[in-house]
């Protein structure tokens, strides 16, 4: 019985968190999976979803709308190298197995389905592998290690991202409660690149096109949340991600005009133009 209870832990404290006034990362168990592609479909015309299932899929977590998993490729000679089981968490070999981050959009426990959502570019190492990837292709799945766990109890959130944050700005909208209110900003080349989203009736979500400009360049994201008011005394949630230079005025105005503490805001880049394995290491 004492082994059970230190099972669910983590799922007291999420609860916890949620209940109170402030964001808190929280762990749960780790492990690598061998899942395998049940179908693969485009959402959009930007994001490419894997539904991975079988065996592997059966008693994963999720429970954060940005929490991430990694997907392990097999290196150029062909070996495939994997963390091993340490407790509750991984050991990971060093140099560290080639890896991509990605969130997780969407989990049926019922189904035992995980989806991915790849933002595609080309020559990006997941993106190509996505491609071909067909029903029954096996892929080995770390992760998630935990996620941000964010309290109900905001008075608005505010939400902002690239094509590489919108399967988290998709599941960000869909697990807030019924009576949020706030602002969702989603950077797209055009139309075609936008995706239904099930948004509370109080957040209003608006697509910003970018154009012909390339990714990750412009002041687009930035000009449009920091030109958000947040009423007089209300508490406000800022999350947002996505290439990280476009982000740094982000950071400065959440930091010097709204005064958030550390608690009420992340702001995370996954990308770096230019760099194809950036430190943050969300390929999305």
């Amino acid at each position: 019985m004492i082994r059970e209870d230190h099972r669910h832990r983590h799922l007291d404290r999420i609860a916890e968190v949620r209940a109170g006034r402030t964001a808190e990362k929280v762990g749960y168990p780790i492990r690598v999976r061998e899942a395998e592609v049940v179908r693969t479909g485009m959402v959009g015309a930007g994001l490419l979803r894997l539904t991975l299932g079988g065996k592997g899929a059966e008693g994963f977590e999720a429970h954060a709308p940005d929490e991430h998993v990694k997907l392990l490729f097999p290196e150029p000679d062909g070996s495939l190298r994997l963390p091993e089981p340490n407790g509750l968490m991984l050991r990971w070999p060093r140099p560290s197995p080639t890896s991509r981050e990605y969130t997780v959009r969407r989990h049926d426990p019922v189904a035992g389905e995980i989806d991915i959502d790849i933002a595609l570019h080309d020559g990006g190492l997941a993106s190509e592998w996505a491609r071909l990837a067909r029903p029954g292709t096996v892929v080995h799945v770390a992760g998630p290690p935990g996620g941000l766990i964010v309290p109900h109890s905001y008075d608005r959130y505010l939400l902002g991202g690239d094509l590489t944050a919108l399967p988290a700005i998709a599941r960000w909208l869909e697990e807030l409660p019924l009576t949020a209110r706030g602002w969702a900003f989603v950077e797209v080349a055009d139309a075609d690149e936008e995706i239904d989203l099930s948004a509370p009736g109080g957040v209003e979500v608006r697509w910003l096109y970018r154009g012909d400009r390339p990714a990750g360049v412009g002041t687009a994201l930035a000009d449009a949340m920091t030109a958000v008011t947040v009423p007089e005394g209300e508490r406000v949630y800022v999350w947002a991600a996505g290439e990280a230079g476009q982000l740094k005025p982000l950071r400065r105005w959440v930091r010097d005009e709204l005064r958030l503490p550390k608690g009420d805001h992340d702001i995370t880049g996954y990308w770096k133009r230019g760099v194809a394995d950036f430190d943050d290491d969300h390929e999305h």
